[in-house]
C-alpha cells in the first residue's frame, strides 16, 4: 500500500505583521511618552519598532512631522472619548462633568500621554509655520461648549468664550498635573472643577 501523500500546510490567516507606519506610531508613542520631545531621535523610534532607519523617513520627513502626528491621534482619542460621555438632555453643568471625567479616564487608561502631546514645543517647520499647539485648540473647544450654554441661557453672556475657554484648559492641565503628583481622589478632583465652572460661569 502506498504512503498516503502529507496534506498541504494550511495557509496561517490573520498573522501578518502590523504595517510599517502603525509600528512607528506605536514605537513614537512610547518613546515621547517616556523621553519626551527633545530625548527621542528618528533612530531611536525605527529601532524600537523594529524598523530600519530609512522606513522612518518613508512616513514622515522628520522628528517634528511624527510628533505631531502622535498629538493628532492623542486629539482624535480624546474626542472619541469625550463624545462618548455626551448624552441628549445634559445640562450645562453635566456636560461640564462629563468632559472633566472623560478626561480623567483618558488619563488614566493612557498615562503620560495628554502630559507630552499638550507640551508646547514651538516646533517652526521650515517654512516658518508654528503648529498651534493642542492647549490652544482644546481652548477653543471649551470655548465653543460655553457659547452652546450662552445661547441656552445656562451661561454668562458678558465674557469673551475665546479667553475663558483658554483660561478653563490652562487651569485643567496645571490642576490635573498637581492632583497626580499629590495623589488627589479624581472624584474629588472632578466634583471640586465642576462646581466651581458652574457657579463661575452662570448667568447674572
Amino acid at each position: 500500500m502506498l504512503d498516503a501523500m502529507p496534506l498541504p500546510a494550511t495557509p496561517v490567516v490573520g498573522r501578518r505583521k502590523p504595517d510599517s507606519l502603525a509600528r512607528l506610531k506605536q514605537a513614537a508613542r512610547k518613546l515621547f511618552v517616556e523621553r519626551g520631545y527633545d530625548a527621542t531621535r528618528p533612530q531611536d523610534i525605527a529601532r524600537e519598532a523594529g524598523l530600519g532607519h530609512g522606513t522612518f523617513y518613508l512616513h514622515y520627513p522628520d522628528k517634528r512631522a511624527c510628533f505631531l502626528a502622535f498629538v493628532e491621534d492623542a486629539r482624535r482619542e480624546l474626542d472619541a472619548h469625550l463624545r462618548a460621555h455626551r448624552l441628549p438632555g445634559q445640562t450645562f453643568e453635566q456636560r461640564i462633568a462629563a468632559n472633566l471625567q472623560a478626561i480623567h479616564e483618558y488619563s488614566d487608561n493612557h498615562p503620560g500621554v495628554l502630559r507630552v502631546a499638550m507640551t508646547d514645543e514651538r516646533l517652526i517647520d521650515a517654512e516658518g509655520v508654528e503648529a498651534r499647539p493642542l492647549l490652544m485648540r482644546w481652548g477653543s473647544e471649551w470655548a465653543e461648549l460655553i457659547g452652546d450654554a450662552i445661547r441656552e441661557g445656562s451661561a454668562c453672556s458678558s465674557y469673551d468664550i475665546e479667553i475663558i475657554g483658554q483660561a478653563i484648559v490652562g487651569a485643567l492641565h496645571q490642576t490635573s498635573r498637581e492632583a497626580h503628583r499629590a495623589g488627589r481622589d479624581r472624584t474629588a478632583v472632578v466634583e471640586n472643577l465642576t462646581r466651581f465652572l458652574t457657579r463661575a460661569l452662570k448667568p447674572g
